[in-house]
């Protein structure tokens, strides 16, 4: 049996020193690859970053380090393209959203007077996407820069290939939200069920996150739900699925 888990949080680039990134530590990760690993039958790949927590090494145990969305993606459909996956535990913090382009205040004024006064929507959207394109190639942006303007643009949803890849694989997804009601959360989650097409979703909130202290809710395509309090009670239930 093999199965895949991704963990951490991906970090996408401003410039060749800097990036946006988020909070993700990839704690959950490990204590989902240390649960995973106590059954000998079990091959284990796990997606992580640089700088994300790691897994206590085991011949068992496969690390492939990523730090970009489009990182992720592309070591995805590779190792899902080489492998047959008996579960895929996708429990990576991944951007909404990468960076476009960086300029400072100066380059967007300096610009857009060089333009014709009179400017319509089109005119505007034509200036701006000329714009982006000739300045995302920055190496490192100066520090002497006093006001950046950082654009970003949508990721795709990594998490949705994976069932076009392997569409027999039981898939768990994880919906984070932040400071909400129960009902919400779990309305969001079975909203992410359907259309990610997993099997099921492990619903938290960040709130409800403290070191060991996890609770969430997994979600099963059946209308099924049971919950956790730990990151360790999280890890045994998720990979309690594969037994049934």
């Amino acid at each position: 049996m093999r199965i895949l888990i991704t963990a951490g949080g991906t970090s996408e680039a401003i410039d060749q020193v800097r990036a946006i990134t988020n909070h993700s530590t990839g704690s959950l990760g490990v204590a989902l690859a240390k649960v995973a690993l106590q059954n000998e039958k079990l091959e284990v790949d796990y997606v992580t970053t640089k700088s994300a927590l790691k897994p206590t090494e085991n011949s068992r145990l496969h690390l492939y380090l990523i730090q970009s969305t489009a990182d992720l993606s592309a070591t995805l459909n590779h190792l899902l393209e080489k492998n047959t996956y008996d579960m895929v535990i996708h429990s990576m913090a991944v951007s909404d959203f990468t960076t476009e382009t960086a300029f400072s205040e100066e380059e967007l004024i300096t610009a857009f007077l060089a333009k014709k006064p009179a400017l319509t929507a089109a005119d505007l959207k034509t200036f701006f996407n000329h714009l982006t394109a000739k300045t995302q190639q920055a190496s490192k942006i100066s520090s002497d820069t006093e006001r950046l303007i950082i654009t970003l643009k949508k990721t795709p949803k990594v998490i949705q290939q994976i069932k076009k890849l392997q569409p027999e694989t039981l898939l768990v997804g994880f919906k984070l939200l932040v400071d909400v009601s129960k009902e919400e959360l779990l309305s969001v989650a079975e909203a992410a069920l359907i259309k990610n097409q997993a099997d099921f979703v492990l619903a938290n909130d960040l709130t409800e996150i403290a070191g060991e202290k996890h609770h969430g809710y997994l979600l099963a395509k059946n209308g099924e739900m049971q919950e956790a309090h730990t990151k360790a009670e999280i890890a045994d239930l998720i990979l309690q699925q594969l037994e049934k």
